[in-house]
């Protein structure tokens, strides 16, 4: 089962500890709502990980406790860049407050080491489940693939954040970003074994070589490149405390921005080798033997993740990912043991044989980079789905689909739509949110917020207007619309009352964008009734009903409902209605 989150706490390391008065005060001044009379002030340990020293804060009183968390520097002198509290603060805020990706809410940051001896700050605690063994004993079969499910999930939703537009365009560099984690981590091994050569393992040299010489292409404008969170293990994410979704992902001192498929190769480390620092061994990791029930295999959760994140399939250069990851990994190993040679190692003697276990992962990468991959040329669920198409006949591309190394990927319009259309949520529909929800609750939550017409009429100016209409029933309405007697003949008009003529499944990828927001799929005109009721007078109306009621409803100028009555008949079967209208007297 998974640790509660609070279960993984003890004493403060002696070389942690730190003024807590100190703390209190700083605390009190600017964290909201911070108790500031209480009777109950304690700080203890996590002892998870291995990176900076992180804590859990207890204030008030002995029927009233309020938790936090704070994260901070480890003390001493430090490998250059390591350890940056500043910038794990500053893409928390930035995702917690603009996307929907799910991290704790941080409260401040703290510069002034004065304070408590290090740069720290302060975030909310998540009331949850910490996974800390990826092979989740204890936990059901069936819930075990959800798990596995919800990781990747969380993966894809980092990954599908827009930086840009949350204020992250300048998190990092974009360019080359392999080249420089390759150099940037043989550094860092130097620094760390820099005390004695006899430290440094002559295949740990090897493999930086052979990383250098198989460097995936990179576009060197950074185009491609997105924020990257650098650690992405099961062990870094906090679950509900019953539902198996993630609440909460930890740990962004890794995070930049860059290419995204080292991430992914992290989050699938355990089906390669046992990295656990308390139990490093030689086994080559559970895909190779055999996987406990109901976790997914290799390929299973990689295609949940591209399902997801709209990702090609990662056959290409996935072995460099894998080796860089492990090579990474033992860098960080090696940090971790000069740290503790040092005497601020933030898990204290849990780091003493990092440094020997450091060496097995080395080993473990030179293993599979003779294996060269475990992936199949295909994703298993995109070769299922080739199949049952070519089956039935049907030719992918007349779904708008490509094939991109073995996956179904949307073409380049639905793409296209796609960004634009993330765009426009994140500038316009969630920064409205709760004043629609306030309107929602009022008294006048039957009238039409001012601002929901204005981002109508930006949907339809940008395109994202009707996506739903399937291109079938467009083109039988095309000729009545276009021939000039109900709507200007134009290109434009044709546009924007007729959609981007997709597909159902081209406008599936659409959906789901939409979907995020409950007040989003009214703004694009693409809301049930509505969407029903256009669709039936498409299909099926003469053209007076078609003048009457469709071109109102195409352009939203007016909303429909749908009422159905069974007096005698026990159905939801339209084929059923039976209703009578009366006139009442006056």
């Amino acid at each position: 089962m998974g640790s509660r989150t609070c279960d993984l706490v003890g004493k403060v390391h002696p070389a942690h500890q730190f003024d807590l008065d100190a703390l209190f005060r700083y605390a009190s001044a600017n964290v909201q709502s911070f108790p500031l009379s209480p009777t109950k002030f304690t700080v203890s340990q996590f002892g998870h990980g291995h990176s900076n020293p992180t804590f859990l804060l207890e204030v008030g009183s002995d029927s009233s406790v309020k938790r936090y968390v704070l994260r901070k520097k480890p003390p001493g002198k430090l490998l250059e860049s390591a350890h940056a509290v500043e910038r794990e603060f500053r893409v928390l805020h930035a995702l917690g407050t603009h996307t929907l990706v799910p991290v704790p809410k941080v409260f401040c940051l703290c510069t002034d080491s004065s304070v408590i001896g290090t740069p720290f700050y302060i975030m909310e605690y998540l009331e949850g489940r910490i996974f800390l063994d990826p092979k989740l004993p204890g936990v059901a079969p069936s819930r075990r693939k959800v798990i596995y499910q919800a990781t990747a999930k969380a993966l894809a939703s980092l990954h599908s954040a827009d930086v840009d537009a949350v204020g992250l365009g300048k998190y990092g560099r974009r360019d080359n970003y392999c080249k420089r984690q390759v150099e940037r981590w043989a550094k860092q091994y130097l620094a760390a074994t820099g005390g004695s050569e006899s430290e440094r393992n002559p295949k740990m040299l090897e493999l930086i070589d052979w990383l250098r010489q198989h460097i995936p292409f990179e576009d060197s404008s950074g185009a491609a490149a997105g924020l990257v969170h650098g650690d992405f293990r099961i062990d870094n994410l906090v679950f509900h405390p019953i539902k198996d979704r993630v609440i909460g992902i930890l740990d962004w001192e890794l995070s930049t921005l860059g290419n995204q498929m080292c991430d992914v190769a992290c989050s699938c480390l355990p089906y390669i080798v046992d990295i656990d620092p308390d139990n490093v061994g030689q086994s080559e990791g559970f895909e190779l033997t055999s996987i406990p029930e109901g976790i997914p295999s290799l390929a299973e959760y990689l295609a949940d993740y591209c399902s997801a994140s709209g990702k090609p399939w990662p056959v290409a250069g996935w072995t460099f990912y894998v080796a860089f990851t492990l090579f990474r990994a033992a860098s960080i190993f090696a940090g971790i043991h000069s740290r503790w040679i040092m005497g601020n190692a933030s898990s204290g003697e849990r780091a003493r044989n990092v440094g020997k276990k450091a060496n097995i992962l080395v080993d473990a990468a030179w293993l599979f980079i003779e294996r060269k991959s475990l992936l199949p040329q295909h994703a298993p669920s995109d070769t299922i789905a080739q199949d049952n198409l070519q089956k039935f006949g049907i030719d992918h591309k007349d779904q708008g689909l490509s094939l991109e190394s073995g996956k179904f990927v949307p073409n380049m319009k639905v793409q296209e739509l796609r960004v634009r259309l993330i765009k426009f949520m994140e500038d316009h529909i969630y920064p409205m949110e709760n004043e629609f929800y306030k309107l929602a609750q009022s008294t006048m939550r039957w009238t039409i917020h001012p601002e929901e017409e204005k981002l109508k009429e930006l949907a339809k100016r940008e395109g994202l207007w009707n996506l739903w209409i399937p291109f079938d029933s467009a083109a039988r309405a095309r000729k009545l619309i276009l021939d000039g007697r109900y709507v200007a003949s134009t290109d434009k008009a044709s546009d924007r009352l007729l959609g981007a003529a997709l597909s159902n499944l081209e406008y599936g990828y659409l959906c789901e964008i939409m979907g995020r927001s409950v007040w989003a799929p009214q703004v694009f005109n693409c809301g049930a009734p509505d969407t029903g009721n256009m669709e039936v007078l498409l299909r099926y109306g003469n053209e007076e009903q078609m003048k009457e009621w469709l071109i109102p409803l195409l352009d939203g100028k007016i909303r429909s409902g749908f009422a159905m009555t069974e007096p005698q008949v026990a159905s939801s079967d339209a084929t059923n209605i039976e209703c009578s209208i009366r006139r009442h007297p006056p």
